[in-house]
């Protein structure tokens, strides 16, 4: 596998990432960027803006980063702890910031750390760039700047104040502070815990905040906000007169959500249910991933807009967006993207966005999912350790094309892997872009053809492999 995934270089501390790998990935940043400035004739040094999440490896990964950019001759400005999209809104709105990098694992288990790329505009790398930088690792053609040409660095306080001010000054607090919502907050000692209950306070929302203190072991829960890791979160919503539960991943580019009765809103759902209100304000072109649930296509047809597809990661949706001009778009996995905002997964953002969309509809949460088209979802994942997997999917691929009359499909997608379009729904087949593992996931109206074409889906894999 190469460098980067599906969203930045991840892995085990110490093991998929050490110090080495943190160090030589910003020395190629380091040579990216000069190479890029030296075409501008911009005679100042590049700018990194550098955070971190709470991770406890956190410190050692951001030293080994700091030393590559300064022996480069890269100026650095430490954020500090700081939510993902927090430091993306803060590269995007400062003027002379050629990068940033932020060190974080996002939803992965404790014991994994990571780094991300972030351009200019504020958006990820793109693959693109991404490959650039790449070369230039495996490359080691790295610069090393003359001892009195090093970087500077220099430490910011306030990334995270300007993040939550720009969110406030686009959503409608007045609106919002009338309604004097009850929330639970679940950020699960992760980056968020400095910023989202502060955000639902400064709402004027009455907050009970759980895991709210930072702690890179995350003593509360896993990173990941998934229903089983959230059952304290559902238990204090449930005829405790809550309005809505929101709980965060480890770099709180996330949201996922409580309804009042302490049941868990499926991620899906709530990004169709985003999708249907903001095109009833603003018509526009929207953006997911071929993963995504047919909820978000029946309302974009719904309300005449072009919907665009992409592979499946923020990276991608984020890029393509920027292309068409889209008016929103994200992944069911509870990463919604607003650009009147930023143009990236923004877990805070997407908060605001429910509460605002609850204070103007009149709903309760638990009403979110009659506003949406039902369909039943069945998913599974098969680990390929011994094959490469392309041409584990080039096989399949074949097997399934050569049996078209008798599988009943009607069209082929290839986006991101294999996806089979039925009358009654799809079928997607698709290679992990972090880990050895063959993704399916299928989909229809009812939960019996849902199931149907999962297990057509395993039989090829498990034939191939």
């Amino acid at each position: 596998m190469g460098l980067f995934g599906t969203n930045g270089v991840r892995g085990i501390v110490n093991e998929g990432l050490t110090p080495e790998i943190a160090l030589n990935l910003a020395r190629s940043l380091a040579v990216y960027l000069l190479e890029k400035k030296s075409g501008t004739g911009r005679r100042t040094s590049p700018t990194v803006i550098l955070g971190t999440d709470t991770r406890i490896s956190g410190m050692m990964l951001k030293s080994a980063v700091v030393s590559g950019l300064l022996a480069s001759g890269i100026a650095v400005m430490d954020v500090g702890v700081v939510p993902t999209p927090s430091l993306q809104y803060y590269v995007k709105n400062h003027s002379g910031v050629d990068a940033g990098m932020i060190i974080t694992a996002s939803h992965n288990p404790r014991e994994y750390n990571g780094i991300k790329l972030i351009a200019s505009d504020g958006t990820e790398f793109s693959r693109e760039s991404e490959k650039v930088v790449e070369e230039i690792y495996n490359s080691k053609r790295f610069m090393h700047a003359e001892w009195s040409k090093t970087g500077e660095i220099c430490f910011e306080q306030n990334c995270n104040e300007e993040y939550l001010a720009g969110i406030l000054a686009i959503i409608d607090r007045k609106a919002i502070e009338k309604k004097g919502f009850k929330v639970v907050t679940d950020t699960g000692n992760g980056a968020g815990s400095l910023t989202l209950p502060k955000l639902m306070s400064s709402l004027g929302c009455k907050v009970m905040a759980l895991g709210a203190q930072p702690d890179g072991t995350f003593p509360w829960r896993n990173p990941e906000p998934l229903p089983d890791a959230l059952s304290e979160a559902a238990a204090l919503m449930s005829g405790s007169g809550f309005d809505l539960g929101i709980a965060q991943d480890g770099d709180a580019d996330r949201a996922v959500f409580i309804d009042e009765n302490g049941e868990f809103i499926d991620d899906e759902i709530m990004l169709a249910a985003i999708e249907k209100y903001i095109l009833h304000k603003e018509k526009g072109p929207v953006v997911t991933t071929v993963s995504t649930s047919q909820r978000f296509t029946d309302i974009a047809k719904d309300e005449e807009v072009d919907i665009y597809y992409t592979a499946v990661g923020s990276v991608d949706v984020g890029r393509k967006m920027v292309e068409v001009g889209a008016v929103y778009g994200g992944e069911g996995n509870g990463g919604i993207i607003y650009p009147r905002h930023q143009v990236c997964r923004d877990g805070a953002m997407a908060a605001a966005l429910v509460l605002e969309m609850l204070a103007h509809t009149g709903m309760k949460a638990s009403e979110i999912k009659d506003t949406v088209p039902t369909y039943f979802n069945e998913k599974v994942k098969i680990r390929v350790p011994d094959k490469n997997l392309k041409e584990v999917m080039a096989e399949i691929t074949k097997k399934v094309t050569d049996e078209k009359s008798k599988l009943g499909y009607t069209e082929t997608e290839k986006i991101d892997g294999l996806k089979l379009w039925f009358n009654g729904g799809w079928l997607l087949i698709r290679p992990s872009g972090t880990e050895p593992i063959i993704r399916i996931a299928a989909e229809a109206k009812n939960k019996e053809d849902a199931s149907k074409y999962l297990e057509i889906g395993e039989k090829y894999v498990k034939a191939v492999i």
